[in-house]
């Protein structure tokens, strides 16, 4: 004997799933229809789109970035005061070798109005104009108009072991935040109120 004629349960499932495939072949489309148009209408009455805050400051990190601290206090000091664009020309200018970044310490002089030492930190620079187009991006994600860095603070990072443990590698926290113009000379009027 086969299964088929062994269990007789067997052969009425399969029967039974047969029917209501026939039932629902046979029932009308049109309710279907209603169906599918007002589950649609449903979603979009329940979809609201959610207005925009806009924002008065961006802000965008650099995390463990592989550079001298000194370095990038001289660079962030370099930056600050400045619109975003603004620092990024400089800093282009500096790559080009035209301007020079003011350092404190027993550094060579350099050409420039009101600088006495200076250096090109050219590979710092390349990874401070990443983070300033990032810095922009957002700035224009959260509608910041005109904007002008007012924090520029690197933080030395921990400093992993380079290949076979012999050197300590340069790591450094970067935040930059970035500020509207006009929400700035308010602050600075309050300030002097007080």
């Amino acid at each position: 004997m086969t299964e088929k004629n062994y269990n007789p349960e067997q052969g009425k499932a399969k029967n039974v799933k047969q029917e209501t495939a026939k039932m629902k072949a046979e029932a009308p489309v049109k309710q279907d229809n209603k169906k599918t148009e007002e589950v649609k209408e449903e979603k979009k009455k329940t979809i609201v789109k959610k207005e925009m805050v806009k924002k008065d400051e961006a802000i965008a990190n650099g995390i463990s970035v592989p550079v001298s601290t000194k370095d990038s206090v001289a660079i962030c000091n370099f930056i600050k005061r400045k619109s975003i664009d603004k620092a990024v020309e400089d800093l282009e200018d500096v790559m080009k070798f035209k301007r020079a970044i003011p350092m404190v310490g027993e550094i060579p002089h350099r050409k420039g109005k009101g600088m006495m030492s200076g250096r090109y930190p050219i590979k710092a620079i390349e990874h401070f104009l990443t983070i300033l187009k990032t810095l922009k991006a957002n700035a224009n994600v959260n509608g910041v108009e005109e904007p002008i860095i007012v924090e520029a603070v690197p933080n030395k990072a921990s400093q992993p072991f380079g290949r076979f443990g012999a050197v300590r590698r340069k790591r450094t926290h970067i935040k930059i935040r970035v500020v509207e113009k006009n929400k700035l000379k308010k602050k600075v009027k309050k300030e002097k109120k007080k």
